[in-house]
C-alpha cells in the first residue's frame, strides 16, 4: 500500500504547491490517485491556514477530498502541537461530525494513550507512529495495542546509516511481539527514499509526499505530490490497487 501525505505542518511558502485549504485537497487526492497512490493523509487546516482539528474544519476538509476521490481512505493527523492542544484539541475529536477512514497518534506525545482513547470511543482506525525504540516499547505495553489499524514506523534520522539501523531494530522488536497488524514505513527529508526503498525491498507498505520529502530520488526539486507519488510507485512496482 502506497499512502500519499499531502501537505504536513509545512507553511505554504514551503513549496508552491502545497496543498492547504479543502478544494486544493481535494485537487492533489485526485492527483495522487491517478499517479497510483492507495490511501491519503492529510492536515487539516482552518480557513486561516492554521492546522486544526475543529469539527466544522475536519468536515469541510473530508468532505471536498471524498468528493474528488470516492472510497478512497483518507486520515488525518493528531498531532499534539494542533491548536488548541492538550485535552482541548480531545475534545474536538470527540466532537468531529465526519470521520477520518483514520487517524495517526504519535507514540512520542505524553497523551498517545488518551488521543487514542479519543479515536477509538468514535470508531477511527488508529495509526500508531513509533519513530524510536522508546516509542516501540511503549505502545507494546499500552493495553489493546493490537486494535490499532496499523503501525506507523516514523524515522526522523538524517544520517543513512543510522536511519536504516533504527528502522530495522524497530521493525525487529515488532517481529518479536508478534503484532499481526499492517506496517508502513517512511521517513523525512534526507532518509525519505531510503525507507522508500526499504519497504520496498521488505514488502512493507510506505508513504509519500510533501510531508516528507520536496525532493525525487534523484535529488531534483519535486513539482508536486502527483510527480513524487509517481516516483515512488515506480520503486514499489506495480500501478496500487
Amino acid at each position: 500500500m502506497l499512502q500519499a501525505c499531502l501537505n504536513g505542518a509545512r507553511e505554504a511558502r514551503t513549496h508552491a504547491a502545497l496543498p492547504r485549504s479543502p478544494g486544493e485537497l481535494a485537487e492533489d487526492a485526485a492527483a495522487v490517485r491517478a499517479a497510483g497512490a492507495d490511501e491519503l493523509h492529510i492536515h487539516v487546516r482552518d480557513a486561516e491556514g492554521a492546522e486544526s482539528l475543529a469539527p466544522a474544519d475536519v468536515s469541510a476538509a473530508l468532505r471536498a477530498v471524498r468528493a474528488a476521490v470516492p472510497g478512497m481512505p483518507v486520515g488525518v493527523s493528531t498531532g499534539a502541537w494542533i491548536r488548541p492542544g492538550g485535552a482541548a484539541r480531545l475534545e474536538h475529536v470527540r466532537a468531529w461530525e465526519l470521520l477520518p477512514d483514520y487517524a495517526s497518534v504519535n507514540l512520542s506525545e505524553q497523551d498517545a494513550p488518551d488521543t487514542m482513547e479519543a479515536l477509538a470511543s468514535r470508531g477511527v482506525g488508529i495509526e500508531a507512529g513509533l519513530s524510536t525504540l522508546a516509542d516501540t516499547r511503549r505502545f507494546l505495553a499500552l493495553p489493546g495495542h493490537r486494535a490499532c489499524l496499523r503501525v506507523l514506523i516514523e524515522i526522523d534520522l538524517q544520517e543513512a546509516e543510522e536511519a536504516e539501523a533504527e528502522a530495522l531494530a524497530i521493525l525487529e522488536r515488532l517481529a518479536a511481539a508478534d503484532l499481526g497488524r499492517p506496517l508502513l514505513l517512511h521517513g523525512t527529508d534526507s532518509c525519505t527514499w531510503a525507507m522508500v526503498g526499504l519497504a520496498a525491498a521488505r514488502g512493507l507498505d510506505t508513504r509519500i509526499g510533501l510531508e516528507d520529502v520536496l525532493v525525487m530520488p534523484d535529488g531534483r526539486p519535486a513539482a508536486d505530490n502527483a510527480a513524487l507519488v509517481s516516483a515512488a510507485r515506480a520503486l514499489l512496482g506495480g500501478t496500487g490497487g
